[in-house]
């Protein structure tokens, strides 16, 4: 889909979109052709479940993060 086509329908910048689209290239979750004058972006899900596994990790840590915060304060 091009940035027009994300976009369409909502308030959403085409600058905004461009930038979370970045991310997820930089992080192989998307990826870009270019066809004339416009790029039209796709999602790869080859990578899904390598950030889904990642940012499992992350929640199990804020979890532990939070359960000794917990343990502290009520101590």
């Amino acid at each position: 889909m091009s940035i027009a086509q994300l976009t369409a329908g909502t308030d959403i910048t085409r600058q905004s979109v461009t930038q979370h689209l970045q991310v997820l290239a930089d992080a192989g979750l998307v990826h870009d052709v270019k066809v004339g004058r416009e790029r039209l972006w796709a999602f790869e899900p080859t990578h899904l479940d390598a950030a889904r596994r990642a940012l499992d990790a992350i929640s199990r840590q804020w979890d532990q993060a939070l359960l000794k915060l917990k343990t502290m304060v009520e101590e």
